[in-house]
């Protein structure tokens, strides 16, 4: 199997659970058991998972993977990143929602057009989201998602435009490292991926082509 074409991380698998094969997996779907919405995972090199059985654990779920069938070859799986490709989430997002995959990459502009940078990653500590900006002399800045620093997101012309005073930007100089942002919590989205994070716990389950219950 080929790797994926445009790649979106739903899960890392970590250390084996029991004897059988099962693994205990870090979903990053906001509902750990929407995991098995999806159909088959791959990772980095497009190696195919296909889960055989899904159960909660905690925070987590532990996952049996055809193929993999005594303790040996889960704990080789432990680390192991899991993807799903893009065209696989759900578009029935409403309005300010949007999927981190397709944040990254969008060119930052200020109200005036002038280009500030280049949104590498969306990241959250827990106060809210934030946008890792790159910045063209080098470095990078970091800008809450908000409203008032992100009035707006353009992603047909793959570009938002941030409020320069509202993201902390006035005095950050290219090549320079900005803060963190402050703890404003991020616009309104969908951690499936949300102005911030994947979570799919407000989302219906997919279509069955997919391995959901549409």
């Amino acid at each position: 199997m080929a790797k994926p074409k445009n790649p979106v991380q739903v899960a890392v698998i970590g250390a084996a659970q029991g004897i059988k094969g099962g693994v205990r997996v870090k979903s990053f779907t906001g509902d750990p058991m929407a995991l098995g919405d999806y159909g088959p995972l791959f990772d980095r090199e497009g190696r195919r998972f296909d889960i055989l059985d899904l159960r909660p654990h905690n925070q987590m779920v532990v996952a049996r993977f055809k193929g993999v069938a005594d303790r040996n070859a889960a704990e080789a799986l432990n680390g192991t990143e899991l993807f799903i490709e893009r065209e696989r989430l759900p578009e029935d997002l409403e309005d300010e929602e949007f999927y981190h995959a397709d944040l990254v990459g969008l060119d930052a502009v200020d109200q005036a057009g002038a280009t500030v940078g280049t949104v590498r990653a969306v990241l959250n500590y827990g106060g809210g989201d934030i946008l890792d900006l790159a910045m063209p002399g080098g470095g990078n800045a970091l800008v809450p998602f908000t409203r008032a620093a992100v009035p707006s997101v353009d992603l047909a012309g793959r570009r938002l435009m941030l409020d320069r005073v509202a993201a902390g930007l006035d005095d950050v100089d290219d090549g320079e490292v900005g803060e963190e942002g402050d703890s404003r919590g991020g616009r309104k989205g969908r951690g499936r991926e949300r102005r911030g994070g994947f979570d799919a716990s407000d989302r219906p389950r997919g279509p069955k082509s997919a391995g959901g219950n549409r």
